[in-house]
C-alpha cells in the first residue's frame, strides 16, 4: 500500500508561489516608496499638483471633490495617508516574505487579501471596460488560483510512487 508523501515545503517546488512572492514584494516596495515620498515631501508638491489638475481641466476648486481633495491635503492628512501606505506595505512585504517561503499562512493572507479586491475589480471593469481593467481582473484571478490550489494541495498532497 502507498503512503502519500507530506507536502514539500520548498518554494522552488512550486514555482507559482515565487511569482505571487515577487508581486507581493514590488507591491510593498510601492507602498513603502509612496509613504516615504509622503513624509519627505509633505503636502505642498500634492498641493500644486492638484492646483495644475484644477488649472488643466477647468475644475471648481471650491465645490465637490477639488474642495474635498484641498481640504485633506494638510500636513495631518498626509501623515495618516503615509501611516495607511506603510501598512499596507509592511503586510505585503510580510505576505511575500511567507510565500517565498512557502508558508501556508500566507497563501490563506494572499487568498484573503485576493478576495477583497475582486468586488472592486469587478466594479472597475463595469465603470471602466478596457485592457487595464481586463489584465487587472485576470492577474487577480490568476493569483487567486496559485494560492488556492497551493493551499488544497497542503491539505489533500497528491500520491507518489
Amino acid at each position: 500500500m502507498k503512503q502519500a508523501q507530506p507536502y514539500n515545503p520548498d518554494p522552488h517546488a512550486h514555482p507559482g508561489l515565487h511569482i505571487v512572492a515577487l508581486i507581493e514584494i514590488a507591491k510593498a516596495a510601492l507602498a513603502l516608496l509612496a509613504a516615504s515620498g509622503l513624509e519627505l515631501l509633505g503636502p505642498a508638491p500634492l498641493r500644486h499638483g492638484l492646483d495644475a489638475l484644477t488649472t488643466r481641466f477647468h475644475l471648481d476648486p471650491h465645490h465637490g471633490a477639488m474642495a474635498w481633495l484641498t481640504s485633506a491635503i494638510n500636513p495631518e492628512g498626509v501623515h495618516l495617508a503615509a501611516l495607511v501606505a506603510t501598512l499596507y506595505g509592511v503586510m505585503h512585504l510580510v505576505e511575500g516574505w511567507g510565500l517565498w517561503r512557502a508558508k501556508a499562512w500566507a497563501s490563506w493572507l494572499g487568498c484573503i487579501t485576493v478576495a477583497l479586491y475582486l468586488p472592486i475589480d469587478l466594479v472597475a471593469l463595469v465603470k471602466h471596460p478596457g485592457g487595464l481593467s481586463v489584465a487587472v481582473l485576470a492577474i487577480n484571478l490568476l493569483v487567486l488560483w496559485v494560492l488556492a490550489r497551493d493551499l488544497r494541495v497542503r491539505r489533500h498532497p497528491p500520491d507518489h510512487p
